[in-house]
């Protein structure tokens, strides 16, 4: 499996750790940049070539995108067909004693997930690390409801909705 990366100045430092990580874990790591740390850099910039990838070979490759806070991140990369970005910055505990699944565990089980989005703002290298290993671990179940979803989403055609609306003034 290939894994690109890509991050803005807020994520680039993330990056790099996260890089390295997996490079040792035995992974193939292919880094879209930013290559060397500038404050004034824009994530369009290192996401995009990301996303592009991933897009590109879907059942082959995934993306690891940061920035700031990851939002901005998953948005360029939700433009791109058959991308399905979701961003993490922390787990959610709730305070009133309920049991919430794992974020990432249900990203990748009922949406198939092929880029995590991280907010370098949110997360130390320990946190990060975690959520990257729990992600490539989770498997997507497959089921037929979930793949029908995904179906659905990779159909949706934003040039067609485009025209309609112009049609429709």
């Amino acid at each position: 499996m290939k894994i690109y990366v890509g991050a803005d100045h807020a994520g680039f430092e993330l990056k790099e750790y996260l890089a390295a990580f997996l490079k040792k874990e035995g992974y193939e790591v292919i880094d879209k940049g930013a290559y060397e740390y500038e404050a004034d850099d824009d994530y369009p910039d290192f996401v995009a070539p990301v996303a592009h990838a991933v897009s590109m070979d879907p059942k082959k490759a995934v993306g690891i995108i940061l920035g700031g806070s990851g939002q901005g991140e998953a948005m360029v990369a939700n433009r791109f067909p058959n991308v399905r970005a979701i961003v993490f910055n922390g787990q959610y505990k709730p305070k009133d004693g309920r049991k919430v699944p794992h974020e990432i565990v249900i990203a990748r089980k009922h949406n198939d997930a092929n880029i995590l989005s991280l907010g370098a703002r949110f997360l130390d290298h320990k946190d990060a690390k975690a959520a990257v290993k729990l992600w490539l671990k989770t498997p997507f179940s497959g089921e037929v409801r979930h793949k029908r979803r995904i179906d659905k989403i990779d159909s949706l055609d934003i040039h067609a909705q485009k025209k309609i609306e112009k049609i429709g003034k």
